[in-house]
């Protein structure tokens, strides 16, 4: 198994970030490379468009609004990954602010690394355009 962590600091309170990052059908919003999302299976399932083509099929796996938390599969996709699994995190900082953890665990289906490198991309991509939403 693989496992990828990103995280980035923002200067905005971690309750603001988790009202547009902690809706799982929400992805659209924030991440460039999101065309839409869609819900299906009442709501534990996200079909994702992407940006050029492609799309994924994701299950919701677990979601905690409290601890600002939500872990989801990636059941269908083009990404070269099996057993995909991932958490998105906002936590509270000392300044006043928040960090965001994106996290994943799979099987590279190819060489690890060049792998793990392209899920960094897609987690900092995001991130980038968190940065330029919110400051960070």
């Amino acid at each position: 198994m693989v496992q990828v962590t990103v995280k980035q600091t923002f200067d905005v309170p971690a309750s603001q970030l988790w009202d547009l990052i902690g809706q799982f059908n929400g992805i659209a919003d924030w991440h460039p490379a999101v065309e839409r999302s869609e819900l299906e299976a009442g709501g534990m399932r996200r079909r994702v468009r992407l940006v050029g083509g492609g799309e994924l099929l994701e299950q919701l796996e677990e979601v905690d609004a409290h601890q600002r938390f939500y872990t989801y599969r990636i059941l269908e996709g083009p990404l070269p990954v099996a057993g995909y699994t991932a958490t998105i995190r906002v936590t509270e900082n000392n300044e006043g602010g928040a960090t965001v953890e994106w996290s994943s665990e799979f099987e590279p289906l190819g060489r690890p690394a060049e792998v793990a490198k392209l899920i960094q991309g897609i987690y900092e991509r995001g991130f980038e355009n968190l940065r330029k939403m919110f400051g960070g």
